[in-house]
């Protein structure tokens, strides 16, 4: 049998463990702290366990990251970390450093089988889905990693995005474990508020999502009509735009937010006329309680597509906040280390073909069109 990386156990599941090696289960609580809050890996520099379980422990488990193949330092201080998974296959992972709080940017998935038009990530196909302990070395590894290079004892990073490579949601029994590891306060102790599970819309996961772990939801809107967002988010041809806002308003019930976000790409000629803005408004205002955050289209050669102006942004912002909807505009961070919001793509060894099916190009679809 193989050994278990223990970065995969949340503190039930390793509770378990240890109790079928004859253990008690605050022996699990002390295990788990030594791994999740002091970053350790060597059972023998877990004090106050007792030798006999540092023993077993030694020929039966392991605590191991994922390889680090490159790490990249933007000048506004982003981080990119290329990690290893095997196989031919990385994914990145991104730490944000803001003054009020330090996001890490997690990968779910080896590529994505989605394949948003605007997406880096899904033009390069997707490979396989992470184990849960893959999902949590990227945290483990970037929380105490900069804590010995910036000299901290206290937690460095306060947010977390499950908004890498993939669909979290598309991964959910290894997505479910990880986010009880980041939420646990024995972990990383990490406030349901502070986690977001970022979404291009797996209907039927997110009803899931609100019964096993209700963390704040972001869902990649990015149309205001099903013609157009069938072509930008493929997905919508199976959960389209009535079904996908009806999800979010249940999910609402249980989430730690009054509010869903919704993501909005903003594409040149594409999704950002004042006309698309007025069709936003129509669709969301007094239906949904959410949040508007529009974001520039980081542009990659394969895409076909544009980022919009400055002045056509704004000008599609001020539609929504007029109409009372609360809107903001993502700055752009670590676009000069490939580091922004769509740019994450890692290395695929794509099994889907995805190069054939995004050939097709574009139609730019009226507003009111249907």
């Amino acid at each position: 049998m193989s050994a278990v990386n223990l970065l995969g156990l949340d503190l039930d599941s390793l509770a378990a463990y240890c109790e079928q090696l004859g253990e008690k289960r605050f022996r699990a609580t002390q295990l788990f702290r030594w791994i999740h809050q002091k970053g350790a890996s060597d059972f023998a520099q877990m004090s106050d366990l007792a030798k006999s379980l540092r023993d077993k422990l030694a020929g039966r488990a392991h605590i191991s990251a994922l390889p680090v193949i490159t790490e990249q330092v933007s000048a506004d201080g982003t981080i990119k970390w290329l990690f290893d998974v095997g196989q031919g296959n990385a994914v990145e992972a991104v730490y944000i450093p803001e003054d009020d709080r330090a996001t890490l940017c997690i990968s779910s998935q080896a590529g994505c089988a989605v394949g948003c038009r605007f997406c880096s990530t899904g033009h390069q196909g997707f490979s396989r889905n992470l184990e849960t302990w893959e999902i949590v070395a990227q945290l483990w590894w970037a929380e105490h990693s900069l804590r010995k290079r910036l000299g901290a004892t206290q937690r460095i990073i306060s947010n977390i995005v499950m908004m890498g490579m993939g669909e979290p949601l598309q991964n959910y029994g290894a997505l479910v474990p990880a986010l009880r590891i980041f939420l646990d306060d024995h972990g990383y102790g990490l406030s349901r508020r502070r986690v977001t599970v970022s979404t291009s819309g797996v209907v039927p996961m997110i009803d899931r999502l609100r019964e096993d772990v209700p963390v704040a939801l972001a869902v990649s809107l990015h149309a205001p009509n099903d013609a157009l967002r069938d072509q930008l988010v493929p997905l919508n041809r199976k959960y389209p735009i009535a079904e996908l806002l009806a999800s979010c308003v249940h999910y609402l019930d249980k989430a730690p937010r009054d509010f869903i976000t919704f993501e909005y790409c903003m594409l040149d000629g594409v999704n950002d006329t004042l006309e698309h803005a007025q069709e936003l408004v129509a669709l969301l205002r007094g239906k949904v309680p959410c949040k508007l955050n529009l974001i520039p289209f980081n542009p990659f050669p394969a895409s076909g597509l544009v980022r919009s102006s400055r002045e056509r942004v704004s000008a599609f912002a001020d539609v929504l906040l007029r109409a009372g909807l609360v809107t903001t505009v993502r700055k752009t961070r670590g676009d000069d280390i490939d580091a922004a919001c769509g740019q994450l793509a890692g290395e695929v060894q794509d099994r889907t073909r995805v190069h054939q099916r995004l050939l097709r190009p574009v139609v730019v679809v009226q507003a009111g069109s249907s």
